[in-house]
Formats: C-alpha cells, sequence, structure tokens
C-alpha cells in the first residue's frame, strides 16, 4: 500500500511553506530562523531519501576494510576503525582507507550540502 504523502513530500512541502511563505512575510531573525528551518528540512529529507543506503555502503566498505572481525553495527564499526588507527593498523597508507573516507565524505555532503560538491549552492 501506497501511502501519500510520503514522508519526503511532507518535509518539502513544509520547507516550500517556509521558504514561499514565512520567509516573505517576516523579517530579521524570524526570517533567517524560517530559512534556517527550511535548509534543515531540507537535509531531513534528503537523509529519508538517501541515507539508509549511504550507511549500507559504508557498512560494506568497512567490511572490506576491517574484515571478519567487524562488528555488524556501523557505530561500532566506526569505532573499531578509530581504534584502529589511533593503534597504527590502519593510516594513509592504506588505499581502501583513503578510499572509503573520500565516499563517505562525498555520500554524507549529497546529504548535507549536495551543491557543495559541484560548487553550485542548493539555496
Amino acid at each position: 500500500m501506497e501511502d501519500r504523502p510520503s514522508v519526503s513530500e511532507l518535509l518539502e512541502a513544509v520547507a516550500a511553506f517556509l521558504r514561499e511563505q514565512v520567509v516573505p512575510a517576516t523579517e530579521g531573525r524570524v526570517a533567517f530562523h524560517a530559512r534556517v528551518a527550511a535548509n534543515t528540512l531540507d537535509i531531513a529529507r534528503r537523509e529519508v531519501q538517501g541515507g539508509a543506503a549511504a550507511q549500507a555502503r559504508e557498512l560494506n566498505r568497512l567490511q572490506a576494510l576491517l574484515g571478519e572481525q567487524m562488528p555488524g553495527d556501523l557505530h561500532a564499526a566506526n569505532r573499531l576503525l578509530c581504534e584502529r588507527i589511533a593503534a597504527g593498523q590502519i593510516g594513509p597508507g592504506t588505499p581502501a582507507l583513503v578510499d572509503h573516507l573520500r565516499q563517505t565524505t562525498r555520500d554524507q555532503l549529497a546529504i548535507d550540502q549536495p551543491g557543495y560538491a559541484s560548487g553550485t549552492p542548493e539555496n
């Protein structure tokens, strides 16, 4: 069963309301906070749309990097990665680490600031 509107559509509608109705009707601090709220909703919408897939890709890269001892939980896997970096077991000379960090950053930027990588801000 398709439940409409979706969470993503709801977030997009509220962000549009803030930008199109609230911001033009207010000024100063209220207008600023309305823009911040709209941008926050955009981030939440992109997280809903692509966050789970980005986390799954991150977990797969960590599995390849950390091997069989890796926990199945993303938070615990990142903690293990940090421990191995701190212990000198993995470092900048590890190509898979550099690739992992770059791709993780790209995926997070796609959610937080999608225009950043292309040089054109979204809002």
